[in-house]
């Protein structure tokens, strides 16, 4: 029984993972079309921090120094190709995030990497604390990206009058 649980529990998060990464892709697309103030640059890690509550559970736990190794993995080699290919330009008075070519293939890059890393890691610890390390590398990926961002935005406003009102 816990071998049919496991096995659904696994299948449930390949599905959950693949249906993240193509809703961030269709987000990403759909932003380019609008203009960003500070704010939506800015909830994203926000909102993600509430997913640190998982810990509350005793089964989700990890040691340490294993979520300092996440964090970093996911700060120094998910987030750089994400700052890389976040631009920002200006058009009639407002800011706009930058399509960019490479950032949809980057982003299957990484997912294809943490698919695959996700099988390894996998292997040695239960799924609870794999799905904590992988939020963590999430949120590492993720916090110093948006942190580029805003401090692009910002220096993008103080070049110009585009969006005062917006900060």
């Amino acid at each position: 029984m816990s071998f049919t649980f496991a096995s659904h529990l696994h299948m449930i998060s390949l599905i959950g993972s693949i249906g993240a990464a193509l809703a961030v892709m269709f987000v990403r697309l759909r932003a380019t079309s609008k203009p960003v103030n500070a704010m939506k640059i800015i909830m994203p890690p926000v909102g993600m921090s509430t997913g640190f509550l998982m810990f509350v559970a005793p089964m989700v736990r990890i040691p340490f120094l294993w979520g300092i190794v996440a964090f970093l993995v996911g700060a120094v080699l998910f987030a750089y190709p994400l700052i890389r290919t976040s631009t920002f330009h200006v058009q009639d008075g407002l800011v706009y995030l930058k399509r960019s070519k490479a950032f949809l293939g980057i982003l299957l890059i990484l997912l294809i990497i943490r698919l695959t890393l996700h099988e390894y890691v996998e292997t040695y610890v239960s799924i609870y604390q794999t799905g904590a390390l992988f939020f963590i590398l999430a949120y590492g990926m993720l916090l110093p990206w948006r942190v580029a961002m805003y401090m692009q935005y910002r220096k993008l406003l103080s070049r110009s009058d585009v969006g005062k009102e917006a900060v």
